[in-house]
C-alpha cells in the first residue's frame, strides 16, 4: 500500500550505497544528514516560534487574567494574539512529526531490502523464499528477505543470483548486521548480542544531544522553563525504540539524534531568544522612528 513512498526511499538508499562502494551504513548516515539539512528552514521556523511564544508570554498572562474564567473567550483571544504576533502554536512539533515517519520508512525498507533497496525481481525473491523455506532458514515469515540475505551461502545458485543482484551492497556496520532486530535478554552477560550496540548507540546519541541542548539553553536562554526531565526521558525512549526496530532504523535514529542535536545547538546560538527579541525590539523602534519622522515632516511641510 505504501510502495509509492517506500520505493523512492529504497532507491535513494541504494544510490547512496553505490556511491559509497556498497557501504549501507554510510548511505544511512548521509541520507540522515541530507534530511536534517533540508529541515533546517523548518528548524529555524520552530526556533523562531519558540522565541515568539516567549516574547508574547506577558500578553498571554494578561489574557489569562482577563478572560481566565471564560475559557471559550480566552481561547479565541489567544488564537487572535498568535495571529497578530505571527507566532505558530504548533511549530515545535513539526520536526519530530517528520523525522519519526522517515524512521518508520527506513524500518520498512530494511525489512524488505531485496524488494526496495536491491530492486530484485519478484520472481527471484519468490524463488529465494521458497528455497530458504525448504531449508528451514526462515524465522520471520512476514519478512523473509532478512533471513535470505543472512543465509545466501546456503542457497546455492539462487543465493548467487541474489548476491549478484545486490551488487556488492554491504548491510553490516563494524560487523553488526543492520537487517537484524536486536532482541533483549535480561541475562546480559551470557546472552549478549552485538546488535545491542545499536540501541546503546541510539541512547548515547540522544543523551549527548539532550545534554548539549540543555547546556546551550542555560547560556542563551537562562529564563526558559527547565525541561530536564523530558530531555533525560528522550534517550530512554531512543533505547526502547532501538530494541523495537531493525538495526538500520536504530542506526538512522542515532544519526538523526546526533546530527539534529548539533544543528539545534547552532540554531540556538544563531537564533537565541535574547538576540531575536533584541532584533524585534530594534525593528519596532526603527518602525516607530520612521512613523514619527513622517508625521514631523508632514507638520513641517504644512507650517511652511
Amino acid at each position: 500500500m505504501f510502495d509509492f513512498l517506500l520505493k523512492p526511499l529504497g532507491w535513494i538508499l541504494e544510490q547512496l550505497s553505490i556511491l559509497f562502494s556498497g557501504n549501507f551504513a554510510w548511505a544511512v548516515f548521509v541520507f540522515t544528514l541530507i534530511v536534517n539539512l533540508l529541515m533546517i528552514p523548518l528548524s529555524i521556523k520552530t526556533q523562531k516560534s519558540s522565541v515568539g511564544q516567549m516574547r508574547i508570554r506577558p500578553k498571554m498572562e494578561a489574557l489569562k487574567q482577563k478572560y481566565g474564567d471564560d475559557k471559550q473567550r480566552y481561547s479565541a483571544e489567544l488564537q487572535k494574539l498568535y495571529q497578530e504576533e505571527n507566532v505558530s502554536m504548533s511549530g515545535g512539533c513539526l520536526p519530530m512529526l517528520i523525522r519519526f515517519p522517515i524512521m518508520i520508512g527506513v524500518y520498512q525498507v530494511v525489512l524488505s531490502p531485496l524488494k526496495y533497496i536491491v530492486g530484485a525481481s519478484a520472481d527471484l525473491i519468490t524463488k529465494a523464499t521458497e528455497a530458504a523455506t525448504n531449508l528451514k532458514l526462515i524465522h520471520n515469515t512476514a519478512y523473509p528477505e532478512v533471513d535470505i540475505i543472512s543465509n545466501l551461502d546456503k542457497l546455492g545458485d539462487t543465493g548467487a543470483e541474489i548476491q549478484k543482484a545486490m551488487g556488492g551492497i554491504d548491510f553490516t556496520f563494524f560487523g553488526i548486521d543492520l537487517t537484524k532486530t536486536p532482541e533483549f535478554n535480561i541475562d546480559i552477560f551470557n546472552n549478549f548480542d552485538v546488535t545491542w550496540l545499536i540501541p546503546i548507540l541510539a541512547f548515547a546519541a540522544a543523551m549527548a544531544s539532550s545534554l548539549l541542548t540543555m547546556q546551550i539553553q542555560k547560556k542563551t536562554n537562562p529564563d526558559a522553563p527547565r525541561m530536564g526531565g523530558m530531555m533525560i526521558t528522550m534517550p530512554f525512549i531512543s533505547l526502547f525504540i532501538g530494541f523495537s526496530v531493525t538495526c538500520a532504523a536504530g542506526f538512522y535514529w542515532a544519526c538523526s539524534s546526533l546530527i539534529s542535536g548539533v544543528i539545534q545547538a547552532v540554531l540556538q546560538y544563531t537564533y537565541g531568544p535574547q538576540k531575536m527579541i533584541a532584533a524585534e525590539q530594534s525593528k519596532d523602534l526603527f518602525k516607530r522612528y520612521k512613523e514619527e519622522k513622517a508625521i514631523k515632516d508632514k507638520v513641517d511641510t504644512t507650517v511652511e
